[in-house]
């Protein structure tokens, strides 16, 4: 049976709201973490999440920052507190009956990316896959990039100056099963014809691999 609901999520003071969205015979659930200034109606997220539940994957597109901690502009690089937010919705999507039982997946976009990385990490192979959108996985801890389990793929636009060198950094001390992919012609938001599709075929064909075979 389909589940389509607005989640409060206890995360600890104060509680974050997110839409689940869960197809029939689902594989898994995937995690969105945005970037910075954007929030759970980002269009370019929620294309990619259309496009994972039209491939049998449920979607938990959430804010992570409260709107009052959200006008701190300090706080959209609080990657600490971004990761201790997901984990806080890990915890909360295992402990209800639609989604407990789900293979667990995180899709980061810009400093979201590293949240998820970290995230991933922390959890270790109860994360089975990682995809990051234009993302700053540069920016997650040390020891997160080396010891994260989850296949990570790290898709970044071709003409994302600066952005692709990050990128490539973070890929080098990534040590599980990995990906870089440059989608030609983009820019930092895909929003370039064709590119954002693409962005959104590659993360659900490696969600689709991971999340069905435990690693």
């Amino acid at each position: 049976m389909s589940v389509s609901t607005l989640a409060h999520i206890p995360a600890g003071a104060v509680t974050i709201e997110g839409m689940l969205e869960i197809p029939d015979r689902a594989i898994g659930l995937v995690l969105f973490a945005h970037g910075s200034g954007s929030s759970r109606h980002s269009p370019r997220n929620n294309y990619v999440a259309g496009v994972l539940r039209a491939a049998g994957i449920g979607t938990l597109l959430m804010d992570l920052l409260t709107p009052e901690e959200d006008r701190d502009y300090s706080r959209r690089f609080d990657i600490g507190l971004l990761t201790q937010r997901l984990m806080d919705a890990a915890r909360w999507v295992v402990s209800q009956e639609a989604t407990h039982d789900l293979p667990l997946g995180f899709f980061g976009a810009s400093t979201g990316a590293a949240a998820a990385i970290d995230a991933a990490a922390l959890l270790g192979a109860d994360a089975r896959a990682v995809v990051s959108r234009g993302g700053r996985p540069d920016l997650a801890s040390k020891p997160a990039l080396a010891h994260v389990r989850a296949p990570t793929l790290l898709l970044v636009g071709g003409w994302d100056d600066g952005v692709i060198e990050l990128n490539q950094q973070a890929y080098d001390q990534l040590y599980c099963e990995k990906e870089l992919v440059i989608v030609p012609g983009a820019t930092h938001l895909f929003e370039e014809p064709g590119t954002l599709e693409e962005v959104a075929r590659q993360a659900a064909a490696w969600f689709v691999k991971h999340l069905q075979h435990p690693m």
